[in-house]
């Protein structure tokens, strides 16, 4: 019986781990925010430019600590090295959602 719960308890958490990776957001329009507030260090493909370089979306989306709640976290926290930003909750979903679908082409 114990063995049971445990196993249905194990197989909540993994099936809110998989829901919380899904993103609610619109690629496109996570392109378009990125082409409009990154482009002085990314291209519209996520690839660094400028001076200012830092790693490109794609290898970010490739990286395994890479999460949706990760993202979010990120671009909800002020970087020196960065513009100073401030995403609206739907601009969040859609940058999170763009920068996941680079997974796909790493």
């Amino acid at each position: 019986m114990l063995r049971t719960v445990l196993l249905f308890v194990a197989a909540l958490l993994t099936a809110a781990q998989a829901i919380a990776q899904v993103p609610s957001g619109d690629a496109a329009a996570g392109r378009d925010l990125v082409n409009a507030q990154c482009s002085p260090c990314q291209d519209g493909e996520g690839s660094p430019r400028g001076r200012r370089q830092g790693p490109s979306l794609v290898a970010v989306a490739a990286m395994p600590s890479t999460t949706s709640i990760s993202l979010r976290a990120f671009l909800m926290t002020p970087h020196p090295s960065m513009p100073n930003y401030r995403l609206a909750p739907q601009e969040i979903d859609d940058v999170v959602t763009y920068i996941l679908s680079l997974r796909r082409r790493g």
